[in-house]
C-alpha cells in the first residue's frame, strides 16, 4: 500500500523535539456535532518572535470572538479583526479566517465562513475562527476554535460569537504584556468555562492526571 499524502512514513517522519513549535489540527465527528480544533505548543524555550507571533494570533482569535455586529453581516466584513494584531507589526497569514462546520457532516461546510462570497452570518451558524502565522521552513502557528453565532446581550438585536471548543491555550507562548485588560478578562472567563464543563467530566472518568493538567493550564 502507498501512504496517502500527509500520512506518516519512514521517508518523511522525524522525531519531535522540545526545542521546536508543534501545531496539531484535531477533530472528530460525533452524533451531536463535528469538531475542528487547532492548538500550537512549545515544550521548551520559544524565541521572542515565536512568542510574539503566537500572542498576536491569540489576540486576533479573541478580538473576533469578542466582536458584536449587526445581523446579516458578511463574514468577510469582520474577518480583519482576526488579523489586526498581526497587521500592526507587519505580519499576516495566507489562508481564510474560518469556514462553516457541519453537524455530523462536512468539517468544511459551504456556504458559511469569512470569505467574500460566503453567506451573511446568522444566529445558529457554526464556523471556525482560525488565525495563524507561518515562517517558511521555521515554524507554524494556528489557533482554531469552533464558534457558534448567537444573539448578543444588546438592546437592539445584534450578534456575537460563543466559543464551543474547550481546550486551553499554551501558557508558555503567551506574552501577557501584549494583551489588553479586556483580552485577559476574556481568557479568564474562557478558562473558567473550561474548568466548569470539562473538569467534572475528567473526574467522572477518573482521569486524574488529565484533571491536574487542566487545572494548571486554566489558572487565571
Amino acid at each position: 500500500l502507498t501512504p496517502s499524502p500527509g500520512s506518516p512514513s519512514n521517508g518523511s517522519s522525524r522525531t519531535l523535539s522540545a526545542s521546536e513549535m508543534y501545531l496539531f489540527d484535531t477533530g472528530g465527528q460525533y452524533l451531536d456535532g463535528t469538531t475542528d480544533i487547532t492548538r500550537t505548543v512549545h515544550w521548551g524555550e520559544p524565541t521572542p518572535l515565536q512568542k510574539e507571533a503566537y500572542t498576536r494570533v491569540l489576540m486576533g482569535n479573541i478580538d473576533l470572538f469578542r466582536l458584536v455586529f449587526p445581523p446579516s453581516t458578511a463574514g468577510g466584513t469582520v474577518e480583519s479583526f482576526a488579523r489586526r494584531a498581526l497587521w500592526e507589526v507587519g505580519l499576516n497569514y495566507g489562508h481564510g479566517t474560518g469556514h462553516g462546520i457541519g453537524n455530523f457532516l462536512s468539517v468544511h461546510e459551504w456556504p458559511v465562513g469569512f470569505q467574500s462570497n460566503n453567506v451573511p452570518l446568522e444566529a445558529g451558524m457554526f464556523t471556525s475562527i482560525e488565525p495563524g502565522y507561518y515562517q517558511d521552513g521555521e515554524f507554524g502557528i494556528r489557533i482554531e476554535d469552533v464558534a457558534l453565532v448567537v444573539e448578543a446581550q444588546t438592546e437592539q438585536p445584534f450578534l456575537t460569537f460563543e466559543v464551543v471548543s474547550l481546550v486551553p491555550y499554551d501558557r508558555n507562548l503567551i506574552d501577557l504584556s501584549l494583551l489588553s485588560p479586556e483580552q485577559i478578562q476574556y481568557l479568564n472567563s474562557y478558562y473558567g468555562k473550561i474548568r466548569t464543563l470539562v473538569g467534572p467530566e475528567l473526574r467522572r472518568q477518573q482521569l486524574e492526571e488529565a484533571y491536574e493538567w487542566l487545572q494548571e493550564s486554566t489558572e487565571p
